[in-house]
């Protein structure tokens, strides 16, 4: 029975990898899934990829009925759960808030009266808002959000108040966060619910905050998912990847079997209960030379990227993983090198059919307003 492990979202890209990776160690895996459309498309069963061994139950993680019954038996919970997309979150406010926070508030009080003894939460990097800076005399800082009025002179990057540019390091976690979607607030109320709950009710509860996660199975026509799937959909049907301001902003991509690792030895090192961790590569790349690359590895070199020079609402000039403290805790150095996910996840792509959404995405943002 404590072999047994909860994934809640667990037939979702994370969740199904992170559930390969628990049973090739010997553990049994329970996923509570609602398929919903905009991640598995319409009228979807059990997804293909789904590993036979998982025990599916469709639910919904909002409904107390349904997260009592998937908690039977269970020793150990990984609550990857949520509705995903910084764009999206900043419309869809009450769905966001629903899934993502009520959602961990039901979550909760169920594992209030069936304790576990691991509950693993997944957060994200989106809360820290800007990521850590340094002023040219090498000092460490945080900034504001940049202006609308900055924005809209097309002038992306980050100053000091003396005027001088900034340049971003690697972020740890013990920078402050700064919300700046209702996503990254959603995440962040996970993540914090999550934590208190765990130490009032001697839960051991670990966060994880996820940088920018890519490999197989990624939701290809959901336009609200992560970049790299976004880039693959617009390339698949010979279109050029679609990127906001000038492309030169920074990220961390890492790859999902590493994501799935990391969440198993959170789950498996005593000394990792109560704290926080990054979950990234620890390396940074611009935006355009990912969309170039990928564009690159799928044969598709000459579809440059489109930079828009717009701004959307809500995004971040820079920021990527201090992993240092995942390394010394937790055991964890990321196994995938980026070349080598981009080749495997290029060799899935053939196989694939992808509905480009960017475009109608892109539409529903600016006729709210949401971009600049």
């Amino acid at each position: 029975m404590r072999n047994k492990v909860l994934i809640t979202g667990g037939a979702g890209f994370i969740g199904s990898h992170l559930a390969d990776d628990l049973i090739n160690q010997g553990y049994s895996v329970r996923a509570l899934d609602n398929l919903s459309e905009q991640v598995h498309g319409k009228n979807c069963d059990r997804p293909e990829y789904l590993n036979p061994e998982v025990e599916l139950m469709v639910g919904d993680v909002r409904n107390p009925e349904d997260v009592a019954r998937a908690l039977e038996g269970v020793g150990y919970v990984f609550h990857l759960a949520a509705m995903v997309g910084v764009g999206q979150s900043m419309y869809e406010i009450r769905e966001y808030t629903d899934v993502n926070n009520i959602g961990t508030a039901v979550l909760l009080e169920a594992l209030i009266k069936n304790p576990v003894k691991k509950l693993v939460v997944a957060s994200s990097m989106s809360i820290y808002g800007e990521g850590l800076y340094k002023t040219p005399a090498g000092e460490l800082t945080t900034v504001p959000e940049r202006t609308l009025e900055q924005l809209k002179t097309a002038d992306w990057e980050l100053y000091s108040e003396q005027g001088a540019k900034l340049e971003p390091i690697p972020t740890p976690e013990s920078k402050a966060p700064c919300l700046s979607s209702v996503y990254a607030l959603s995440k962040y109320d996970q993540e914090r619910l999550c934590l208190m709950v765990g130490r009032a009710y001697n839960i051991p509860t670990v966060a994880l905050r996820f940088f920018n996660v890519y490999g197989t199975r990624q939701a290809l026509s959901n336009p609200y998912t992560g970049v790299l799937a976004i880039f693959a959909s617009r390339l698949l049907n010979n279109n050029s990847p679609m990127i906001f301001e000038d492309g030169y902003q920074q990220r961390d991509f890492v790859h999902v079997r590493d994501v799935a690792l990391a969440c198993r030895l959170a789950m498996e090192k005593e000394e990792a209960a109560g704290k926080v961790f990054n979950v990234g590569s620890g390396n940074n790349y611009t935006i355009r030379e990912i969309a170039n690359r990928l564009a690159t590895v799928m044969d598709k070199p000459h579809l440059a990227p489109d930079v828009t020079g717009k701004y959307r609402v809500g995004d971040i000039r820079h920021c990527y993983a201090d992993i240092s403290l995942a390394k010394e805790v937790l055991g964890f150095y990321p196994q995938v090198e980026l070349n080598a996910g981009l080749e495997e996840l290029a060799q899935w792509l053939e196989g694939q059919i992808a509905y480009d959404r960017v475009n109608e995405a892109s539409a529903e943002l600016a006729s709210r307003g949401l971009t600049v």
